[in-house]
C-alpha cells in the first residue's frame, strides 16, 4: 500500500476543487488535486460559466449600480430565507475578491446579463473550458500536484470523539494520501446517482439527467460516514431548459446544453398551448412545473426581438447556436409555428394575445408576470415576427444540497460541531441556497469557499498568506 503525504489534499477537480488547490498551493502548501475520472472538469466543463457578483469593474462600465448587500438580500429571497444566513454573509463579504482574484490569473470578464434571481445584470460569464485550462496550468505552476484516475473511497481520521480528527483519503484502489492539513471535499453532486436522487429527490426521477458523468455523491457519502449533517436535501430541484429533442447531425458540440428566454420576455406554454407557470421565476421553480406538464415539455415561445438579443456561450441566452443546430424552429406567423412544434395554433396564438394585453397593460397577467426578473425589467410584447419556440425539459444537472458547513467551509457534525480537518466546497456544499437556487452561485460558491477551506487548512500547517508572500 502506498502513501503519499502533502499538507492539504483535494478531492474533485472541478472549479471548486482547482480554486480550493490553486489557494492552497500559492500559500506554500504541498497539495495534491484528485480526480476520479479520466479528466479533469467535472459538471463545471459542461455548464454556462456564469458567476453572480456584484460591485464589478464590468458592471459599473454599464452602469449597472450593484452591490454586495443587494446580492445578499437576492440570495436569501431566492432561498426563501431558509437558507443559512452566516454562509450567506460570507459569499457576499468574499465575492468581490474571488472575482478579483480570478481577474488576475487572466480570466476576463467582459459581459454581464440577467438571468433567474436576479434583481440586477449580475451575470458574468466565462468559457467554462478555457477558464480550467487557465486554472489547471495556474495550479501546475504553483507546485500543485494532479491526479486522475484517482476517485476516493473513505476518509482516514485518529483520535476519538472530540479528538478525532481528519488526516486523509483512501483510494478506490487502497492507497492512503494523507493530509497534515485537511481534506477539501468538491466532488459535486448527486445527480447521477440513482439511490441518492430516489432517496433525497423522487420527484425528480424523470427528470433528464445532467451534470459530471463523476457526480454520483461519493464525497457526500465520505462525509455523511463521519457523522457529517445534511442540508436543503429536501430542495434539491431540476433545471428547465434542457432541449428536450437532439441537435443535428455534427451539432452536438455547438449545441447549448441550457436555454432561457423567459428573463427577455419569452413565454412557456405546454403542449396545449396554455402557459403554466410565472416565467419571471427562478429556472428552479420553472423547472419544478415543468415536470407535472403533459409530457414533461415545456415549450418556450418569442419572437425576432429576443432572438436579436442571442449571445454567444458560455451564456444561457446562445439562441443563434440552438437554431443552427435545430433546436430552435423558426416561422414567420404564430400559425405556422404551432405546426412545426406541434401545438395547437388557436390555442397558442390566443395565449400570446392575452400575454402582450398584459405587456400593454390592458389587463392583468393570468401568471402574475410583472417583470423580467425578480423585480427588474419590463415585459415586452412578443409582436416582432418571425416567431420562434423550443421544446424543452427539466434536466438533474446539479442538485445544490449537501453537507451542512459554518461560514469557513469547516463541515459540520450533526451536532453542530465541526469536524476537524474537513471541508467542503462546490455543488457538495449546502447552506447556502436554500429553496430555490440564485443564477450564477454555484461557480463564485466555489471560488469562494474553496479557497476559505485552502486558507484554514493551511493555518493547520503554519502556512499563512503572510508567510507564502
Amino acid at each position: 500500500m502506498k502513501n503519499g503525504n502533502h499538507d492539504v489534499v483535494v478531492v474533485g477537480a472541478g472549479m471548486a476543487g482547482h480554486c480550493a488547490a490553486l489557494e492552497a498551493a500559492r500559500m506554500g502548501a504541498s497539495v495534491v488535486l484528485l480526480e476520479k475520472m479520466p479528466a479533469y472538469g467535472g459538471s463545471t466543463a459542461m455548464c454556462g460559466g456564469a458567476f453572480a457578483f456584484a460591485g464589478t469593474r464590468v458592471q459599473k462600465e454599464q452602469g449597472i449600480a450593484d452591490t454586495p448587500e443587494l446580492l445578499e438580500q437576492d440570495l436569501l429571497a431566492c432561498g426563501h430565507h431558509v437558507n443559512d444566513p452566516q454562509v450567506v454573509h460570507a459569499y457576499a463579504e468574499h465575492q468581490h475578491d474571488a472575482y478579483r482574484w480570478l481577474e488576475s490569473l487572466g480570466l476576463d470578464f467582459d459581459n454581464v446579463t440577467l438571468n433567474g434571481g436576479q434583481s440586477m445584470p449580475r451575470l458574468h460569464s466565462l468559457d467554462p473550458k478555457h477558464m480550467l485550462r487557465v486554472l489547471h496550468q495556474a495550479l501546475l505552476d504553483a507546485g500543485g500536484e494532479f491526479r486522475a484516475n484517482a476517485g476516493a473511497r473513505r476518509l482516514l481520521t485518529s483520535g476519538e470523539d472530540s479528538e478525532r480528527r481528519v488526516i486523509g483519503v483512501e483510494l478506490t484502489n487502497g492507497e492512503q494520501v494523507m493530509a497534515q492539513g485537511g481534506v477539501i471535499i468538491s466532488t459535486g453532486g448527486f445527480s447521477r446517482s440513482r439511490d441518492l436522487v430516489a432517496r433525497f429527490a423522487p420527484h425528480l426521477a424523470d427528470a433528464k439527467p445532467m451534470g459530471g458523468e463523476g457526480n454520483t455523491g461519493d464525497g457526500l457519502r465520505m462525509a455523511w460516514a463521519l457523522g457529517a449533517d445534511l442540508v436543503d436535501m429536501g430542495f434539491t430541484k431540476g433545471t428547465f431548459g434542457a432541449p428536450a429533442g437532439p441537435p443535428l447531425a455534427g451539432k452536438e458540440k455547438t449545441a447549448p446544453h441550457l436555454v432561457h428566454t423567459m428573463y427577455k420576455g419569452g413565454i412557456v406554454v405546454n403542449t396545449k398551448g396554455d402557459r403554466f407557470v410565472n416565467e419571471s421565476l427562478s429556472y428552479k421553480l420553472i423547472g419544478e412545473e415543468c415536470l407535472k406538464q403533459p409530457g414533461r415539455i415545456g415549450v418556450q415561445v418569442f419572437d425576432q426581438r429576443i432572438m436579436d438579443q442571442s449571445a454567444p456561450f458560455p451564456t444561457v441566452d446562445d439562441y443563434s447556436s440552438a437554431l443552427e443546430a435545430g433546436l430552435i424552429q423558426r416561422a414567420d406567423s404564430l400559425d405556422e409555428l404551432a405546426g412545426l412544434l406541434g401545438l395547437p395554433a388557436q390555442a397558442l396564438k390566443a395565449t400570446v394575445e392575452r400575454y402582450n394585453a398584459a405587456a400593454e397593460g390592458r389587463g392583468g397577467d393570468e401568471m402574475g408576470r410583472d417583470c423580467l426578473t425578480a423585480g427588474y425589467g419590463t415585459v415586452p410584447t412578443l409582436s416582432v415576427a418571425p416567431f420562434y419556440g423550443i421544446a424543452c425539459t427539466t434536466g438533474l444537472n446539479s442538485t445544490y444540497c449537501g453537507l451542512r458547513t459554518d461560514a469557513g467551509a469547516r463541515v459540520l457534525d450533526v451536532f453542530g460541531q465541526a469536524i476537524a480537518g474537513l471541508y467542503a466546497t462546490g455543488e457538495v456544499m449546502g447552506g447556502l441556497h436554500g429553496a430555490s437556487y440564485l443564477s450564477g452561485s454555484s461557480l463564485a460558491k466555489g471560488c469562494i469557499f474553496g479557497r476559505l477551506a485552502a486558507q484554514d487548512a493551511c493555518r493547520r500547517t503554519g502556512q499563512t498568506p503572510a508567510a507564502a508572500a
